[in-house]
């Protein structure tokens, strides 16, 4: 990575945190909301660090991603690139973007990946999940971003996208290194029950590929997407800075 690159990054993640900070500290001041946004920059901070002093080790060689995930009970279906989890009849819908490889995507997860669920599972919360390519360059050897999006939508083929998605953000490989392979993201699959003579050849060939960038440019045309994680509701930007967010959406 040449210093010209990586100076540009450094300044896009201190951007990102910077957008962090503010949205995290609202206009209440409320101490909670600081908590949050300090949490997402020390995640962001790391994130620089790691691309600046990368080395070769394989992701494999010290994650380990679960294979006894519990899955989620509500429905779930694929449209093209988009995977919706939860009830039509949902009092809210929300549209999450992320990509498996971004650090502030894997702090959303902890941070609110339960209470999702359970809104979820309680009928009240509908989510349509967009996996997106969007750090297809941070890793080393490129494209984990794309061959994680692409496989997740194969999982989602197979009715295992919420076991599959729960996995690689449990064992999320650093933004600066080395992603899982192919032939990884296939036994992750195939460990969590997905059937290998489907998964395999979903996952190599890069079936759903061009719906992920398709999700990415439809994204990037969005006033309140300025990258992952966001979320919107109703066409809106979500402030998760709030850490009330889901319960004013559900009630």
């Amino acid at each position: 990575m040449g210093g010209a690159e990586r100076n540009a990054r450094k300044k896009k993640q201190e951007q990102r945190a910077a957008k962090a900070v503010a949205s995290a500290r609202g206009s209440s001041g409320d101490r909670n909301k600081v908590v949050i946004g300090v949490v997402v920059v020390v995640v962001l901070a790391v994130a620089v660090i790691g691309g600046v002093i990368w080395t070769s080790k394989s992701s494999s060689d010290s994650l380990k991603p679960p294979t006894d995930v519990a899955g989620v009970n509500a429905p779930i279906a694929r449209e093209g690139g988009v995977v919706v989890v939860g009830k039509d009849t949902a009092k809210a819908t929300i549209d999450v973007y992320e990509d498996y490889l971004c650090p502030a995507c894997g702090q959303f997860k902890k941070i609110y990946g339960a209470e999702i669920k359970q809104a979820i599972e309680a009928g009240t919360l509908r989510v349509r999940y967009h996996a997106l390519p969007f750090l297809v360059r941070l890793s080393k050897p490129e494209g984990y971003s794309r061959d994680s999006a692409n496989a997740s939508l194969c999982a989602a083929d197979q009715g295992k996208f919420w076991e599959f998605h729960e996995a690689l953000f449990a064992a999320q490989p650093e933004e600066g290194g080395p992603g899982y392979t192919k032939e990884e993201l296939v036994k992750i699959g195939t460990d969590l029950g997905l059937a290998a003579d489907k998964f395999k050849p979903c996952v190599d060939g890069g079936a759903f590929e061009k719906d992920a960038q398709a999700e990415l440019d439809a994204a990037r045309a969005q006033p309140f997407f300025k990258g992952t994680p966001s979320v919107a509701h109703n066409g809106q930007g979500v402030d998760v800075g709030d850490e009330n967010w889901i319960k004013k959406l559900v009630g």
